[in-house]
């Protein structure tokens, strides 16, 4: 029983240490690094008709080039919805309408503004790291309570020292993805 209740706890963390590194590799995306990229606007809603949207669930986003991003909304009167959502956004980049398709230009990135978003990524990263120590917290004391259930002493050693892998291999996965992000963050 005492087992199954070890196994229970770990696979937990896991899971939940894998949501983790999801939502950073979910939010490092959003952080642009001046290259076109259509997943930079998941998450923006566009008001359609009263009701709020995904963006990509009333238009067709494209990239046109390295800086260029297109915008074809499925209906034309969903230009300026769009491009106001994009404006309120604030994102750092100015939507061109023509009538019938919006155009996104990434401006280049000056260093100031490199260094600010390296600092965001960071920001998440720190986030990140704090969900998954929490989590071993929580995992670590699970085990406590078995060890005074009767739980061998030993056993809960090597629990914990599962634990603490488990924990040790997620904070590396953030610094991984972090230091990635920074690369294609400065580089020019």
């Amino acid at each position: 029983m005492m087992a199954e209740d070890i196994q229970s706890i770990s696979a937990g963390a896991q899971e939940q240490m894998k949501k983790a590194i999801g939502h950073l590799e979910a939010e490092l995306v959003k952080i642009r690094a001046g290259k076109a990229n259509p997943q930079m606007f998941d998450g923006l809603v566009v008001d359609y008709y009263g009701a709020p949207m995904p963006i990509n669930q009333v238009a067709n986003i494209s990239v046109m080039d390295a800086r260029t991003l297109s915008i074809q909304p499925w209906e034309k009167n969903m230009v300026q919805p769009i491009e106001r959502a994009i404006i309120a956004a604030n994102m750092g980049v100015t939507p061109q309408n023509d009538g019938a398709l919006i155009r996104i230009f990434m401006p280049p990135l000056t260093e100031e503004r490199r260094r600010e978003l390296v600092k965001r990524c960071q920001g998440e990263g720190e986030q990140t790291k704090v969900a998954i120590r929490n989590i071993r917290r929580d995992a670590l004391e699970a085990i406590k309570r078995l060890q005074k259930n009767g739980l061998s002493e030993d056993a809960a050693k090597d629990a914990e020292a599962g634990v603490q892998q488990l924990t040790d291999k997620h904070i590396g996965l953030v610094d991984t993805h972090l230091s990635s992000k920074e690369k294609e963050i400065m580089s020019v």
